[in-house]
């Protein structure tokens, strides 16, 4: 364990208790320091990777397009006809996040996994995406584009492109009997949205946290591609390793990924997302970045809900990664109606401190957590690979 690093997990583990537990490693050039902490964090734990799925999907189109596979340039319903209302979507806008898709109920709401499949196929062009242009459904579509262009399921293709060149072991869509014991705990989860507060049980070990994944995939190993996978520290280090030394993606590759396709200035100075294929970009504004400010031009990466981390400098030669916990007993939501703050709840401006439930029980609060990556673990990891040895990356 580095201790410097360990400072870092703690101030989120103890310190603030943002997170039920914690695991993280970072390397660069040649150094490298770990760190883990909280309850139930070994390194055996089985983490839900959540959003950070998609960086998989995205890995998975750019190695089918590279084998010409698949056209991004095409049609998504020239692979996937059943998706009439994205007849005039290309497969790279969906990559790109630079078209709004909508359905037309919410598919968490559906009664069973056919009528939310059957939500998900009615999905319809909306236009160009806004201010906000990051959504689950791209990549929910995706999968389908994957499948249709390789002839297997998605969990196969990732398997095949991504997992089985990175040497990962130990990421699964469906977690093996016997290591269901070694996932982590997602709930009960509490949430305030506007005048409702809502509590959420934990899911069954093994079944994504995310609501759509949970009713579309379940336990039956049915990948998604917004969300659906689980793994290990380990595992991701190995997927870090393996991009830096191009055994996933050739470097001209990796760099297409990373281009800007939706950021820009907006009329009143700020700044709309900065994504690239399947993954977010260095934003102008680093409290908008996913990110790490000492990471370069071409770095890329992406989050996930339940509290992970994934970044990559492919021309630094360098990775950041962190697993977590922020959903088990903790206020993960606060959307105040009209006229409250945060602090009207008895949290800091930051989102920081404790809710009293309606019950009168206490749960810690991991409102904004994402905003408090850089001046409390980024930073903190730069000082810990300063101090560090050298060490190969986990190939």
């Amino acid at each position: 364990m580095n201790e410097k690093l360990m400072q870092a997990v703690a101030y989120f583990t103890r310190e603030t208790r943002i997170m039920d537990g914690m695991a993280a490693v970072c390397f660069r050039q040649g150094r490298r320091a770990e760190a883990r902490d909280g309850r139930d964090i070994s390194g055996r734990t089985v983490f839900d990777l959540a959003s950070v799925t998609k960086l998989f999907t995205g890995l998975t189109l750019m190695r089918l397009r590279d084998r010409g596979a698949l056209d991004p340039l095409r049609r998504v319903s020239d692979y996937c006809p059943a998706f009439t209302g994205l007849r005039s979507v290309t497969v790279e806008q969906l990559m790109g996040f630079q078209r709004r898709i909508e359905t037309p109920q919410r598919i968490d709401a559906q009664p069973d996994p056919d009528a939310a499949e059957c939500c998900l196929l009615a999905a319809r062009d909306a236009g160009p995406t806004g201010q906000r242009a990051y959504s689950d459904i791209p990549a929910m579509v995706l999968g389908y584009v994957i499948e249709a262009a390789a002839g297997e399921p998605l969990y196969a293709c990732v398997k095949r492109w991504v997992l089985e060149p990175a040497g990962m072991t130990e990421t699964w869509a469906r977690v093996p009997e016997s290591r269901l014991a070694d996932c982590l705990v997602y709930g009960p989860e509490y949430r305030i949205e506007g005048e409702k507060w809502i509590r959420r049980p934990a899911p069954p070990r093994g079944v994504p946290h995310d609501p759509k994944a949970a009713i579309l995939q379940g336990d039956t190993g049915r990948l998604c591609g917004h969300a659906g996978l689980f793994s290990t520290l380990d595992d991701l280090e190995k997927l870090a390793g393996a991009l830096l030394a191009g055994r996933i993606l050739p470097p001209e590759s990796l760099a297409c990924m990373a281009v800007n396709r939706t950021g820009r200035q907006r009329p009143d100075g700020g700044y709309t997302q900065y994504l690239g294929y399947q993954c977010y970009l260095k934003h102008p504004d680093q409290y908008f970045s996913e990110i790490p400010a000492a990471m370069g031009p071409g770095a890329f990466g992406i989050g996930g809900f339940t509290g992970n981390h994934f970044s990559v400098d492919p021309r630094g030669g360098r990775y950041t990664i962190f697993l977590g916990n922020r959903v088990r007993d903790r206020l993960t939501v606060l959307l105040p109606p009209a006229g409250k703050r945060l602090t009207d709840y008895g949290l800091s401006p930051e989102g920081l401190g404790e809710i009293r439930w309606t019950d009168g029980s206490r749960h810690p609060s991991s409102v904004q957590y994402v905003h408090q990556k850089d001046a409390h673990f980024h930073a903190a990891a730069e000082e810990a690979l300063a101090e560090a040895g050298p060490e190969g990356a986990k190939t």
